[in-house]
């Protein structure tokens, strides 16, 4: 997966915007307004792309101790966001859309009914 694939599976997301909100090196995708994913452009471009996603604190550690590619997320709450290491070769593009699809699911569930219903 490269970096515009990674960009064009967030944006097709319902409701998905992206922003720079940090710096102009990190690209950081939200769902009305919630962060879901980030990654620095920067290391994308030095071959060393990883991207951090939400996720079930439980789900996490089980992913961090099948993966070398998994680590607690950088710069992120620890037990619930993971780095995703794109570029080593361990990750499949089908698993790694699927972290983006859960790390998506998890900031929705954690809005209120009402930001909820809006996406429907």
């Amino acid at each position: 997966m490269n970096i515009e694939d990674y960009r064009n599976y967030c944006v097709k997301k319902k409701a998905v915007t992206e922003h720079f909100p940090f710096d102009q090196d990190t690209l950081v995708f939200k769902v009305l307004g919630k962060m879901f994913a980030l990654a620095s452009l920067k290391k994308w471009e030095e071959g060393n792309g990883f991207v951090n996603l939400k996720c079930d604190p439980e789900y996490a550690q089980k992913l961090r101790d099948e993966y070398n590619s998994i680590k607690p997320g950088y710069h992120m709450h620890k037990q619930q966001w993971n780095s995703v290491y794109i570029h080593t070769g361990e990750l499949s593009p089908k698993l790694i859309c699927e972290l983006i699809d859960h790390s998506y699911d998890m900031v929705v569930k954690g809005m209120t009914k009402k930001m909820r219903d809006a996406l429907q």
